[in-house]
């Protein structure tokens, strides 16, 4: 009988460490290019400190990365997810997905209220979040684009714009 475990690959995803500070930084700057200061996320992500980061490897390089920033939105602490950013010749295996799943798993263990982020319905309704319509952050950003993902009892409803 074929052990059902040992066909399931384990996770590419592994904890960010300090010494990956410079190619986690180098890789989002590849996926986004210097626009990225301009956006709303990242002024949240420039007040906030991380919370954790996870990242993949493809031997020593590092292929993937996404970060948690700790964040309160209105008065109930969360995180805030983000950026993701995966070499652009490893896209395409899922690691995006991968990531995305270690940051809603990590949530879980910390017992947040919830995660929220800046990014495309489509994609990240899959891991369920939803459109988070009370929220309003600080600067221009299509409101469709906020999304919350409930993790811990409180719901998003009524709460206004984050801080940090």
């Amino acid at each position: 009988m074929t052990d059902v475990a040992a066909q399931i690959a384990p996770s590419p995803v592994q904890a960010e460490t300090p010494a990956d500070a410079a190619a986690v930084e180098a890789l989002v700057l590849a996926a986004f290019g210097p626009g990225r200061f301009a956006k709303t996320a990242e002024r949240l992500r420039e007040r906030a400190g991380i919370a954790a980061g996870f990242v993949v490897r493809d031997g020593d390089r590092i292929v993937g990365s996404v970060r948690l920033w700790k964040i309160t939105v209105g008065q109930t602490p969360a995180l805030f997810l983000g950026p993701i950013a995966v070499d652009a010749a490893s896209r395409r295996a899922g690691l995006g997905a991968d990531l995305v799943a270690a940051c809603v798993a990590h949530a879980k263990a910390m017992g947040t209220a919830g995660v929220l982020l800046v990014g495309d319905p489509p994609y990240f309704r899959r891991f369920g979040f939803a459109a988070a319509p009370n929220v309003r952050l600080p600067g221009p950003v299509d409101p469709r684009r906020i999304m919350w993902l409930p993790v811990g009892a409180r719901a998003v409803e009524g709460m206004t714009a984050p801080a940090v």
